[in-house]
């Protein structure tokens, strides 16, 4: 009898870090808190965010002390259902936000969703946006508060005002040439950068052309086929612009940091990456720039080499547009599962 409070208590601690809800999963930060809360957005039909954001989520408090929020598209039956454009689960965790790290693509959320990430915008929380975040809004329905936001408007809408690019093109070969990201030598003291010494994605290098403000912090390197074993690519092709080139002569950009002014006023600090995968984040090089640049967007001081083991086991689901993981639901992901 006296064993029992005693295995109670080793129980309850064991699952203290995680929080959970119906509709959203709430990682407590193990060990010495830092008092920042990440709020980590996913909601896209390709990538498998709903995989990759609760991984990151649990890396970021289990490793680095951060509270994180993991917000999701679901369906009417509270089923994770990344084709649910317009859901967004409790987005009033955006209110508390300190960081976001998204992988959206094509969203269509609804004024109260819309209100309340622009109001953290304008707050001016940095923004840490992945793969087919420069395509994150749809633009629809038209009375949308991001309507104007739309992807393809004239001026590039959300991806280009704000990350610095937008949906362009899939530039290596979509499902059969992967991606060696390749540090920008000038850049390769940046903070973000610190203790990343490889990085390669199963996705392809998408075309970008970031605005001059942008620093630009890696390349990608197109290679021949879907491991890092595989020699680079030559064969030419040409750019939106017209430019016939070499697909690795220069490399197109996969990673980049901008500080950009809000509607506020303020600024957000901003990385982008056009990687971002849940199956390319099995790789530590990507992990640690992403953690990195959480620390970099909140000011505080980037680990020398950032742990990024995955809390648990970790075998992220092939991307395409069928193929995710059915009758998944938030609460799936809390640790105690």
């Amino acid at each position: 009898m006296k064993l029992f409070p005693a295995l109670a208590l080793l129980v309850l601690s064991a699952f203290a870090s995680s929080l959970h809800a119906a509709d959203h999963v709430v990682y407590e930060p193990q060990g010495k808190a830092n008092g920042k809360h990440v709020v980590l957005l996913a909601g896209d039909e390709e990538y498998r965010s709903e995989e990759a954001m609760p991984m990151l989520g649990r890396v970021l408090s289990r490793h680095h002390g951060f509270k994180c929020t993991v917000l999701f598209s679901v369906n009417a039956d509270g089923v994770i259902d990344p084709a649910a454009g317009g859901s967004l689960t409790n987005p009033a965790a955006l209110d508390t936000a300190d960081a976001i790290v998204m992988l959206l693509r094509f969203r269509h959320w609804d004024a109260a969703a819309s209100g309340k990430f622009q109001a953290a915008l304008n707050r001016g929380v940095p923004v840490i946006a992945l793969r087919t975040s420069t395509h994150a809004f749809s633009g629809y329905p038209k009375d949308s508060p991001f309507a104007a936001w739309n992807w393809n408007n004239p001026d590039g809408g959300w991806g280009r005002r704000v990350l610095g690019e937008t949906w362009v093109s899939h530039w290596g070969r979509h499902k059969v040439e992967a991606t060696k990201g390749v540090i920008e030598p000038a850049n390769a003291t940046h903070p973000v950068l610190r203790g990343v010494t490889d990085l390669f994605g199963d996705t392809d290098v998408y075309e970008a052309a970031p605005p001059a403000d942008a620093v630009i912090l890696a390349r990608g390197q197109v290679l021949q086929g879907m491991t890092a074993d595989t020699p680079p690519a030559s064969y030419s092709k040409k750019t939106k612009a017209g430019v016939e080139q070499d697909v690795n002569r220069p490399m197109m950009p996969v990673a980049w940091t901008r500080v950009v002014k809000n509607d506020a006023g303020g600024e957000n600090k901003v990385l982008c990456t056009t990687m971002g995968a849940a199956t390319d984040l099995a790789n530590e090089g990507l992990r640690r720039l992403v953690v990195n640049a959480v620390f970099w967007g909140l000011g505080l001081e980037v680990p020398e080499k950032a742990a990024v083991e995955p809390a648990g086991p970790y075998n992220p689901t092939m991307y395409g547009f069928k193929g995710n993981k059915q009758g998944l639901q938030p609460d799936d992901f809390a640790v105690a599962k």
